[in-house]
């Protein structure tokens, strides 16, 4: 069994490759790089990783293309990605999180704070200790298979979509703040924004179809999930 944990690096500026590499070396993790797309593919059709750390600007396809592709093949979508880029602003940000990437720093980053992130994102993609069936109404979920149903039809989730909707059916009916939220599913807030939380809530909703009014937003609190009536959600 692999004991430490796997990084793909794709970074094609070699002295910031060659600092990252050093450092995970460093705390037990083990590293391949690639400086471009092609490389990637290549490194991650021998291997899958534990996680990849992804540049955004790429000779070639850009990072967030190469995400986007990632996270719709089923071989790779559960690989968590990291993005790594110069580009600080809340609506680079954001579109970093909409094609998929499970979290996002912004260069220049020490290497305490990158570390911190990578544990974070190890730590809530870590499979379930014990399989479980949840059932909100016609909605289930079954940890040790990583499905969900809603009327006996298949929902297909990112990983922390899946995490997200883990949480709010074994909390059903309750609001949850976005801070709440954040600490119960990423398990590490320090370096997350809360915006962070609409972002997912807003894919999770878009996945889930016509079961998509059963996650509701409370106005001034934060989320719940509730099962679906014959009455409008008010």
């Amino acid at each position: 069994m692999r004991l430490q944990p796997r990084i793909l690096v794709v970074e094609d500026e070699a002295s910031i490759a060659e600092l990252i590499a050093v450092n995970l070396r460093h705390n037990g993790y083990q590293i391949t790089w690639a400086t471009d797309g092609k490389g990637a593919q290549r490194e991650l059709d021998e291997h899958l990783p534990d996680l990849i750390l992804l540049d955004w600007m790429l000779p070639g396809e850009s990072g967030l293309l190469l995400a986007k592709r990632w996270r719709a093949d089923p071989r790779t979508k559960g690989v968590p990605i990291i993005i790594l880029t110069a580009r600080g602003d809340e609506n680079d940000r954001v579109a970093g999180l909409d094609v998929g990437a499970d979290d996002y720093i912004t260069k220049p980053f020490s290497t305490k704070e990158l570390l911190a992130r990578i544990r974070a994102v190890l730590r809530r993609r870590a499979p379930e200790p014990e399989s479980t069936v949840l059932e909100l109404g016609k909605l289930s979920l079954d940890t040790g298979t990583y499905r969900v149903h809603y009327d006996d039809q298949p929902i297909k989730l990112g990983p922390t979509e899946f995490k997200l909707l883990h949480y709010l059916m074994k909390n059903a009916e309750r609001v949850h703040s976005r801070a709440q939220l954040l600490d119960r599913v990423w398990g590490d807030h320090v370096f997350i924004e809360e915006r962070t939380v609409d972002v997912h809530v807003k894919r999770l909703r878009e996945s889930m179809g016509a079961a998509s009014s059963m996650v509701e937003t409370v106005r001034g609190a934060g989320y719940r999930i509730t099962a679906l009536t014959d009455s409008p959600v008010r």
